[in-house]
């Protein structure tokens, strides 16, 4: 029996041998488990692309509208009333020709009085030179009049050149875009009466990307496919801004020879630039980077490690981007979850 009992003793010291022994390996496996479960955790996902070689084709288009080359507004230098204009919206006319005509009624009172009193302050003078050598004046009152005179003359003259020619001329050879007055109404001087386009020559206007402005140059020959042709024309940059709008895009305008009439202002045209391609060149994706394209900043990806790696940029070929130094062909960066990294960071690759 009591043989029994040390056997029943030794038998259940090991069975608690063996489940502490158990229990024990289980918690070193959770232990290990939840470990590798919070590496896991900690890791960010992230997408990532390769670093390769290609060749990238330089010609992009950009969309525009055609402006005239020269806008101008015909305006009133005087005031009178508008007695006649001459041309009609659409009208051809050139350069100095009459377009309209001002009543010149009031003009030509202020001269008549003008004169009245320059008439009058000479025969004044006259009749203080006579006095003044008989002593019945003296040498002031003589400087006086002498200044009468000439400030009469002054005004005389004044009101000849306001009243000399009531005829309003066009300053440019161009089509009348607009009458903005009619016959009978009274303006005042700088009243716009009329504008005036020149369309000889167009100019497209388009907004260029901030990764594209770098590469045009000024004087180069680009080709325009207006929507109402679909043939292809040839001009030159005649402007690029040296600052960006609100939207980071460059106005450039493209000026182009419209001698035969057939374009309008205000139509629409697409501009193919077709700048030098690059070939075997080292390219990254443009959403690879940190920030702007301008700081160089992008994450390599080392062993599952995001390293915050700077590197140098040559020209930007809209979603892809010259990379001159700082990276090797095969080298795998992020190009989505940068928000979520550090330098450094443990990452996950996702498809």
């Amino acid at each position: 029996m009591k043989k029994k009992t040390i056997i029943t003793i030794v038998v259940l010291i090991g069975v608690a041998v063996a489940f502490f022994l158990i229990l024990q390996n289980n918690k070193k496996n959770n232990e290990e488990e939840l470990e590798i479960v919070a590496q896991k955790n900690s890791e960010v996902a992230v997408r990532t692309a390769t670093v390769q070689k290609e060749s990238l084709s330089g010609m992009f288009t950009v969309n525009g509208t055609y402006e005239p080359q020269t806008r101008v507004q015909i305006s009133a230098e005087m005031n009178g009333q508008v007695v006649a204009i001459y041309v009609e919206e659409g009208s051809r006319v050139k350069e100095g020709q009459v377009v309209a005509k001002l009543s010149g009624d009031k003009t030509n009172v202020n001269v008549t009085n003008a004169k009245a009193n320059l008439d009058n302050a000479i025969s004044n003078l006259n009749r203080f030179e006579a006095a003044f050598k008989t002593g019945g004046v003296t040498a002031a009152q003589l400087d006086q009049a002498r200044l009468q005179v000439e400030n009469a003359r002054a005004q005389y003259q004044s009101a000849q050149i306001s009243s000399g020619d009531t005829n309003i001329r066009s300053k440019i050879s161009g089509i009348v875009n607009e009458k903005m007055v009619e016959a009978g109404m009274v303006i005042a001087p700088g009243t716009p009466i009329l504008e005036v386009v020149d369309i000889s020559s167009l100019k497209l206007r388009v907004e260029v990307d901030e990764a594209l402005v770098s590469q045009l140059h000024m004087g180069e020959v680009v080709k325009m496919v207006p929507s109402v042709t679909k043939d292809t024309i040839s001009g030159k940059i005649s402007f690029i801004a040296p600052a960006s709008n609100g939207a980071l895009k460059f106005p450039v305008e493209i000026t182009v020879d419209n001698s035969g009439g057939n374009l309008r202002a205000g139509m629409y045209a697409t501009a193919v630039f077709n700048e030098a391609g690059l070939d075997n060149i080292l390219t990254i994706p443009r959403k690879a980077f940190v920030g702007s394209v301008s700081d160089n900043k992008i994450f390599l990806v080392k062993d599952s490690i995001a390293q915050l790696t700077t590197i140098k940029t040559g020209i930007n070929y809209g979603d892809k981007v010259q990379v001159t130094n700082g990276l090797s062909e095969g080298d795998v960066i992020v190009t989505s979850g940068q928000i979520n990294l550090t330098d450094n960071a443990a990452v996950r690759i996702i498809k």
